[in-house]
């Protein structure tokens, strides 16, 4: 049985910041900098749900959260559900929410960053390749 957690994410950078000296990435940067700091709790994320997977076998679902990576700290703050887009249990969820909360982007940006993060969690195999038509 393969366990699959998909990550999508989106972050748009909201801020204004005086002077010329300042580390301020691009929004492909910041994306990405930001996965490398969330893939760092994949282990626990994957625990979450494996631990909810022994009492349900065909569990799956999706956790969206929405979080603030804070200017100047890089702190990953204001980790919260989004209610429209996660139809994981509870158990899951919080445990998601609290597995990225106090993160901390190295080096932090001058900018503040607002994210929609999605795992997708399910317990299905992979769809096996189609064979290939005979030539």
């Amino acid at each position: 049985m393969a366990n699959t957690i998909s990550k999508f994410g989106l972050v748009a950078l909201l801020a204004s910041v005086t002077g010329c000296q300042f580390y301020a990435r691009s929004p492909e940067d910041y994306r990405d900098a930001t996965q490398k700091v969330l893939d760092t709790k994949a282990g626990d994320i994957k625990a979450c749900y494996d631990t909810a997977l022994k009492g349900n076998q065909g569990l799956q679902g999706r956790v969206a959260v929405q979080f603030t990576v804070e200017a100047e700290t890089g702190t990953i703050k204001d980790v919260k559900l989004d209610p429209a887009g996660t139809t994981a249990p509870a158990d899951v969820s919080g445990c998601v929410t609290n597995a990225l909360t106090g993160l901390k982007l190295d080096p932090p940006d001058k900018r503040d960053g607002i994210a929609t993060w999605t795992y997708d969690f399910s317990s299905k195999p992979a769809p096996a390749p189609a064979p290939a038509p005979p030539s």
